[in-house]
């Protein structure tokens, strides 16, 4: 079945949905094709945290009433090292900025409720994705559903199908660079049946490693505790899990976690990984496509929103105007704020964390670098500003 539009996306991922949504609103065509379930999609549970541009334009784009009702205003974060937190406050430091936590998941079926209501063309349980002809003037999306094969002419693709999806293998290797780190840890993460343990994140650094308290709802609770990648979750019991949140968590007034019957458990390796160009003739990479970042900035899904911000306007300054200069610029551009946010997700992750093989220097350098953060004002608002969000260039 042969199907025509303006631009195809492959993935209904943050990236893809919103990319859609955006282009809509200027009355750009868009396809939508997506290899797991609409269920699937939005059942997979994600952490959020939303920057001050990522809320702003779920807001000013319709899709942001149930965030602002939902979500939870942090206007800081805690730093927790030597036995005692350290605020940091975002709106003194940023001219009034906040982050919302609000679940990835959330935004998600926040976006797929606009597109279904705005009658958009979403196609979900796809197979033998296969794109091609993306270097000349008529590119083409193939793939399977229900047994009959589909194939979609289009303008533009948009690769917003993550790190193991099909766009971004199907550019020539010599025509790409990539940088990759691989950190030595990862992070168990749980969810639990408990109160909030605190009404802002709290970042801990301790000799035995790095832990997060985060928040997901007045009755679940998600946390973090850095372990061994290879680490395996039967290994940790509760008892195991609630005795190192106590330990690494503990200040000198007797600070203690709110503790609770964990039901969800999970390890999760940590990279960075940014793919240069993020384009090739008329296909655009988006998202994870692109780019992975460590969790501890808070920054993969504001990226994936950042990214597809740019690119809807160069779509829409094309189909208005017929210029292409802003598409050819795109990777450009939103690589400069790319790299600035691994670079702060790099630098948050690599003084939180324990690394093996580290000697007790190392450890103290760290604990003076979080003194100084949070006892500068010049380093603390460097830190507010990036946490909250750097402006489009």
């Amino acid at each position: 079945m042969k199907l025509k539009t303006q631009v195809g996306i492959v993935g209904a991922g943050p990236a893809g949905l919103m990319l859609s949504h955006l282009l809509h609103l200027q009355g750009i065509e868009s396809i939508v094709i997506e290899t797991r379930a609409r269920e699937a999609i939005e059942s997979t549970i994600r952490a959020g945290v939303l920057e001050q541009g990522t809320i702003d334009i779920l807001r000013e784009t319709g899709v942001g009433e149930r965030m602002t009702r939902e979500g939870f205003r942090h206007e800081g974060i805690e730093l927790r090292f030597n036995g005692a937190g350290h605020r940091i406050d975002f709106p003194s430091h940023t001219d009034g900025k906040s982050v919302m936590v609000y679940a990835q998941h959330e935004v998600i079926k926040d976006l797929l409720r606009a597109r279904i209501g705005d009658q958009g063309q979403m196609m979900f349980g796809v197979s033998h994705v296969v794109i091609s002809d993306f270097d000349n003037a008529a590119p083409r999306i193939r793939f399977h559903l229900d047994e009959t094969e589909f194939e979609i002419a289009c303008d533009f693709i948009a690769g917003c199908d993550g790190t193991q999806g099909v766009c971004r293998s199907s550019i020539p290797s010599e025509k790409l660079k990539t940088y990759e780190k691989i950190y030595p840890f990862g992070w168990f993460g749980i969810l639990c049946q408990a109160p909030p343990s605190s009404d802002e994140l709290i970042y801990a650094l301790h000799d035995r490693g790095f832990a997060l308290v985060s928040t997901r709802s007045p009755e679940i609770q998600r946390m973090y505790l850095q372990v061994d990648p290879a680490d395996k979750t039967e290994n940790w019991s509760d008892d195991r899990i609630w005795a190192a949140f106590r330990e690494r968590l503990a200040t000198h007034d007797g600070w203690t976690p709110k503790e609770g019957r964990i039901f969800s458990k999970v390890i999760v390796g940590m990279r960075s990984f940014v793919t240069e160009p993020m384009q090739h003739g008329r296909l655009f990479l988006a998202g994870d496509a692109a780019h992975v970042v460590p969790p501890t900035g808070a920054k993969g899904l504001n990226l994936a929103v950042a990214d597809v911000r740019v690119l809807a306007e160069a779509l829409s300054e094309f189909y208005r105007s017929g210029r292409a200069d802003l598409l050819d610029q795109y990777s450009a551009k939103v690589l400069r704020r790319v790299w600035k946010t691994q670079r702060f997700s790099w630098w948050m992750t690599s003084i939180l964390h324990r690394f093996p093989g580290a000697d007790v220097f190392q450890y103290r350098l760290q604990l003076a670098e979080l003194a100084y953060v949070t006892s500068s004002r010049a380093a603390t608002t460097t830190l507010a500003e990036n946490y909250v969000g750097l402006a489009l260039e």
